[in-house]
């Protein structure tokens, strides 16, 4: 109870991605089929579509976009500011991660702190560097996933396909990038100015119900 307790938040999260990452799959074969029967093609089976490039390319097109919303979002919060939101932290405030030689040395600080100033240096901006490695890799799965999807539609209607360096040019990557990534900054300015004056009980993520407007952070 204890473990579920302190991992809960995590645990239901990773329930729910499980959960709609098969209905995604799941929904996603059975339009694989019956767009297969409509142009008179073999359907691939449900483990076959598991590992085409038109699940795949759709699965690493919306996980590129969440990484690069957090990555962006983790950078730019360590430098720009939003009075009275939740989600900024506070330009009166005093520095928090002055002096890290010093707080190296603290009961409860990361080993890695205490490895040496460059280990220290990589260490103090390894959560952004981990978002923006994660957002590449997606988007270079993306990328050539999508790559495959076009060429088999070029060669079903009888053009020559795109070679996987050419297609980083081509309109369709980029439209099914752009549509994705600026849901995503929407979302997050959106939570950034709606964190100012609303607020949810309990949650980390807003200020205390009583806090006043222009209260900045947690």
């Amino acid at each position: 109870m204890v473990m579920l307790r302190n991992n809960g938040l995590t645990l239901v999260l990773l329930l729910f991605f499980a959960a709609t990452i098969i209905g995604q799959w799941i929904a996603g074969w059975h339009v694989q089929v019956e767009d297969a029967h409509r142009h008179g093609e073999q359907a691939l089976s449900l483990i076959a579509y598991s590992f085409s490039p038109e699940f795949l390319s759709s699965v690493f097109e919306n996980w590129e976009s969440e990484f690069l919303q957090m990555s962006a979002y983790v950078v730019l919060t360590a430098f720009l500011i939003q009075r009275g939101s939740a989600e900024s932290k506070d330009p009166d405030g005093p520095p928090r991660d002055a002096d890290l030689d010093l707080q190296a040395s603290k009961p409860g600080a990361p080993k890695i702190l205490r490895w040496g100033p460059i280990w220290r240096a990589l260490y103090a901006q390894s959560l952004g560097l981990a978002l923006a490695s994660l957002f590449l890799a997606s988007f270079v799965v993306h990328w050539t996933q999508s790559a495959r999807v076009a060429a088999q539609d070029a060669v079903a209607h009888g053009e020559k396909p795109l070679t996987t360096i050419a297609y980083l040019g081509d309109p369709q990557l980029w439209f099914e990038s752009f549509q994705n990534w600026q849901s995503e900054f929407l979302s997050t300015a959106v939570l950034v100015l709606l964190s100012i004056f609303l607020r949810q009980r309990e949650s980390p993520e807003s200020k205390a119900v009583a806090a006043p407007h222009n209260q900045t952070g947690e």
